[in-house]
């Protein structure tokens, strides 16, 4: 089942902002992400189940704070406490949660048709969002993710690379196109491109 676009009335392919002149290896890019897995695991209160023990794709759930597990598939964000975000290109990693998680433990819901995913990268990627976010992005490293809000919409924003910068931003659907007029406003003064 693939997920039908949320900003296919909004993001067009080509090259935007300040951008003549500069090599375009140089501009950020923009994209969006879509047909990824996303589950949100929570651990109830009165739950004795130790979460040390479990893993999913070979990731162990960490309750620290800006914390990720990763591999080539799959990102486990930490999203508060006992709360996890799963995010993976293995669809068929939700039987599976469905299966380890008993239900008196643990509350395991499908996310995937209710984001929007904005990527984007390049040198400047922390840049654009200090513009429309509180958190000091300079203390942000590759594999942290943090729960905010840009431009007064709530996000999550996970950093996958930092050689260039590479972010996703997460945000209800309902907030995708309004989240993309924000990014690409504050994406204008550096150049980008759209793919």
């Amino acid at each position: 089942m693939t997920s039908n676009s949320v900003l296919e009335s909004v993001h067009f392919k080509g090259l935007f902002g300040d951008h003549e002149g500069k090599n375009e290896k140089n501009l950020l890019s923009l994209s969006e992400n879509k047909n990824l897995l996303i589950i949100q695991i929570v651990k109830y209160k009165n739950s004795s189940i130790s979460i040390e023990s479990i893993k999913i794709d070979d990731l162990s759930l960490k309750n620290e704070a800006l914390n990720v597990s990763s591999n080539n598939d799959t990102r486990i964000l930490w999203n508060g406490p006992n709360s996890w975000l799963l995010v993976s290109t293995k669809k068929e990693l939700l039987e599976k949660l469905i299966e380890k998680f008993d239900k008196n433990d643990f509350a395991v819901t499908d996310l995937s048709h209710s984001r929007a995913i904005i990527e984007l990268e390049g040198e400047s990627a922390k840049e654009v969002l200090k513009k429309g976010c509180p958190y000091n992005f300079n203390e942000l490293k590759k594999d942290n993710s943090l729960n905010s809000t840009f431009n007064g919409m709530s996000v999550t924003i996970d950093l996958l690379d930092n050689n260039p910068d590479k972010i996703r931003i997460f945000t209800l659907r309902s907030f995708g196109e309004s989240l993309y007029q924000s990014i690409t406003d504050s994406c204008l003064e550096f150049g980008y491109k759209n793919i």
